[in-house]
């Protein structure tokens, strides 16, 4: 999605309120050989963006834009693969992370406005454009914001009265060989949109069910759906490999 590292990872998730993040932290493992004889072993890993409350009438925009994001990526890690043998000891930062950041920061800038075109506008997000080979770099941390940054919350404007977003543990697959990339390539999309789906019901239900309302009515069928994800990409990488076992660890989400 999944919107990676040498052992391939799927974020789960960006955390967000109001609208989740597909921000896909792809991929399969990837060998590739630079000239000069440098063999570059992993995928692009991009930072989680956290994004506030999304109202709804820029909700389609920023979904949009994290779409963006994470073709993005996509983008990037073919061109990764299909570029091995060209330029120098800097060729992927020059010619891949470089450009793939600067398309980040145009992208987050715009998911700023579209929030800040209805409601406070977030600050920031540019921390999270940076991105690299193998792992994610560390974010700095988010600059201050006044306690009027947020809109206060009215009966039309009720929030989320559990606060935050949900989050999920990024899934590690481990080498997926070339037969079973397409499969768990379509499943790790499949958590991703999991995710969205939650997230979109954690705000569309605000002030409904009681104390336990997030956990039976989202969390626990999210985890239900994960699992299925989970155990379908065990059994695709199984079909061609040593199965891997134990992926529903990582099916349980949780509100932050």
């Amino acid at each position: 999605m999944s919107r990676a590292h040498a052992r391939p990872q799927r974020s789960k998730r960006v955390m967000i309120a109001g609208v989740a993040v597909a921000a896909t932290l792809t991929a399969v493992t990837a060998a590739v050989a630079f000239a000069g004889g440098d063999e570059v072993t992993g995928s692009i890993a991009c930072p989680q963006p956290v994004i506030p409350a999304v109202p709804a009438a820029a909700q389609a925009e920023v979904q949009r834009e994290l779409a963006n994001l994470d073709k993005q990526i996509a983008e990037a890690n073919t061109r990764l693969v299909t570029s091995a043998g060209e330029g120098g000891p800097n060729f992927v930062q020059n010619a891949i992370l470089g450009p793939l950041a600067s398309k980040r920061v145009a992208a987050l800038n715009r998911i700023e406005t579209a929030i800040g075109r209805v409601a406070a506008k977030p600050e920031g997000l540019e921390r999270f454009a940076t991105c690299g080979l193998g792992a994610a770099p560390a974010v700095s941390a988010p600059p201050a914001t006044s306690p009027q940054a947020a809109p206060p919350q009215t009966s039309a404007n009720p929030g989320n009265a559990g606060g935050g977003a949900i989050a999920c543990p990024a899934p590690v697959v481990g080498d997926v060989p070339a037969a079973a990339q397409a499969e768990v390539q379509r499943e790790l999309a499949n958590l991703d949109k999991q995710i969205a789906e939650a997230n979109t019901r954690l705000v569309t239900s605000a002030g409904q069910g009681g104390p336990n309302f997030v956990q039976n009515a989202i969390l626990g069928p999210l985890a239900d759906k994960r699992v299925a994800a989970l155990n379908r990409i065990e059994t695709a990488i199984g079909r061609v490999a040593a199965k891997p076992e134990g992926l529903e660890r990582f099916a349980t989400c949780s509100l932050k």
